[in-house]
C-alpha cells in the first residue's frame, strides 16, 4: 500500500484539549500506510495581517511546508461563541493566499455534539478556500465531558473504531 501523509491541526491551544486528544489518538491508531503529523505551532502564528505575508514567519513557513507535502488535512477544532476558534480561523486566514490549500482533501473531526455552528462555519471557510471536504471521512465523536485523554480514546473500543474507519474512508478517497 502506498503511504499517505496527513497533516492534523487542533484548533485549540488548551493543554488538555479534547480536539488535540482526538488527533493524538488518530495518530496512534493510524495503520502503517497512513502517517499523521500534528502541527504544533498554532499558538505561534501572529494575528493575520496581509502586510506581513512577504516576511518569513517560522511557524507559518512550517505550516505551509507541511500542508504542501501532505496528501490531506485533518482539522479538529472547538466551537467558541457559535464560531470557529480564533486560533483555527487565524491559521486558515494565513493560508488563504497560498496554493497549498487549493483542492486539498480535508477531514473534519467534531468532538462535541453541541459544536454544530463551528462545523458549519469551518465547512463554509474550507469550501471558500477551495478545499475538498471528504464527507465520508468526517466524524463526530462525543468527548465533551468524558474526561478522556488520547489514551482513553484509544482504549475506548467504539471511539478508536470510529477514528480508524475515518482513516480508512480518507485513504480510500485519496486513491
Amino acid at each position: 500500500m502506498q503511504v499517505k501523509t496527513l497533516l492534523a491541526i487542533s484548533g485549540s491551544l488548551r493543554q488538555h484539549s479534547y480536539n488535540s486528544a482526538a488527533l493524538q489518538a488518530l495518530q496512534s491508531v493510524a495503520p502503517p500506510h497512513i502517517q499523521v503529523t500534528i502541527y504544533q505551532q498554532l499558538g505561534e502564528l501572529p494575528l493575520f495581517n496581509p502586510d506581513l505575508e512577504q516576511q518569513s514567519i517560522p511557524a507559518l513557513d512550517n505550516l505551509r511546508q507541511q500542508l504542501a507535502s501532505a496528501d490531506a488535512l485533518v482539522i479538529a477544532s472547538p466551537e467558541y461563541a457559535h464560531g470557529i476558534s480564533g486560533p483555527m480561523k487565524n491559521a486558515l486566514d494565513w493560508l488563504v493566499s497560498g496554493e497549498e490549500f487549493v483542492n486539498k482533501p480535508v477531514v473534519l473531526i467534531n468532538t462535541s455534539p453541541r459544536a454544530t455552528h463551528a462545523q458549519a462555519a469551518l465547512r463554509e471557510v474550507i469550501t471558500t478556500m477551495s478545499g475538498n471536504i471528504i464527507e465520508s471521512a468526517c466524524i463526530a465523536i462525543p468527548l465533551l465531558g468524558s474526561e478522556l485523554d488520547h489514551r482513553g480514546i484509544i482504549n475506548h473500543g467504539e471511539l478508536a473504531a470510529t477514528l480508524t474507519e475515518a482513516l480508512n474512508q480518507l485513504y480510500s478517497a485519496l486513491d
